[in-house]
C-alpha cells in the first residue's frame, strides 16, 4: 500500500520505493529506505501534502510523491531516530 492511502497517525515499515532517476535518488537521500519505519504525521488536503516523520525528522510530501513510497502499515514499533 502506498503512503497516501495512509491515514494519519498510522505506523508503518518501508517496503519499497517507485520512481525513476533523480526523483527516486532524492528520496533515498532523504533516507526513505526500504526496512525503515516511518509515521503518517498529517494530511493537508488543500494542498495534496502529506507530513511523514521517519529518522527522527518529518518530511513533507505532495500526495503524488508518496503514491511512489509502498509500505506494509501495521508495523509495530515507533518511528527509527
Amino acid at each position: 500500500m502506498s503512503i497516501d492511502r495512509l491515514p494519519p497517525g498510522t505506523v508503518a515499515r518501508l517496503t519499497a520505493i517507485g520512481g525513476e532517476g533523480s526523483f527516486r535518488r532524492r528520496l533515498l537521500e532523504m533516507g526513505f529506505l526500504p526496512g525503515t519505519v516511518l509515521r503518517v504525521v498529517r494530511r493537508i488536503e488543500v494542498g495534496g501534502v502529506i507530513e511523514i516523520e521517519l529518522r527522527g525528522c518529518r518530511v513533507s510530501l505532495n500526495t503524488s510523491e508518496a503514491k511512489a513510497l509502498l509500505t506494509r502499515p501495521g508495523t509495530a514499533g515507533t518511528p527509527a531516530a
